[in-house]
């Protein structure tokens, strides 16, 4: 963890209204959970002179508003930069580093630089600005909200595009988390090069599939 970063929970209205004055960028994750993918995350700085209504937590939203406040975000932010890690990456970092990794790569990618980022959670890489952890902050803190939205419709539509290529796995359904969908299609169909192979349902199905 960064020297300059305090991890922060039970935060106030009033104290959220401090700590987003000025270039702040918010961060969050999506795709920690599932077998399959890459882990996303997404760097947003908002423009205090366009406020956009509604912000929340991605997973609380439908996804007909995400989409729109998706829009919305990408139309009036002052710089949105999404990050990777991809299932390589996620197998020889592990989890944890590999969407720390992403996190430095989305504020990175910011096309202004932030004068603090502001990350959902309790743990924060090292951005070389001054950073706070937030735990739930992708509720509380509208720049956080919106980088939750732009992280999860982002890689939504990539579980999407797998979805076509492999529509016998179900990913446009479970978005590649562990279900039982999932884990029946792993069964039937094998494991993907998409797959994160050090995730125990799908080391499990390839110490099977090399079994026999």
């Amino acid at each position: 963890m960064s020297t300059l970063s305090v991890v922060i929970k039970d935060i106030t209205p009033e104290q959220v209204a401090i700590i987003s004055q000025g270039l702040v960028a918010g961060v969050d994750e999506v795709g920690r959970g599932p077998l399959i993918g890459d882990v996303v995350t997404a760097a947003v700085i908002l423009d205090p002179n366009k406020p956009i209504v509604g912000l929340n937590d991605s997973k609380k939203l439908s996804e007909k508003r995400r989409n729109a406040l998706y829009q919305q975000i990408m139309d009036n932010a002052l710089s949105v930069s999404v990050g990777r890690a991809s299932p390589a990456e996620i197998d020889e970092l592990n989890i944890l580093h590999a969407t720390m990794l992403a996190m430095q790569r989305a504020v990175a990618g910011l096309s202004i630089l932030p004068e603090r980022v502001l990350v959902d959670g309790n743990r924060v890489p090292d951005f070389g600005i001054a950073s706070h952890a937030i735990i739930k902050g992708d509720g509380l803190v509208a720049a956080i909200s919106a980088a939750s939205i732009i992280a999860k419709v982002t890689r939504d539509a990539e579980m999407d595009m797998l979805d076509s290529q492999y529509p016998q796995y179900g990913f446009a359904k479970h978005k590649g988390y562990p279900t039982k969908a999932h884990f029946e299609a792993l069964a039937l169909y094998g494991v993907l090069p998409e797959h994160r192979k050090s995730f125990k349902p799908v080391a499990d199905r390839i110490l099977l599939q090399n079994t026999f």
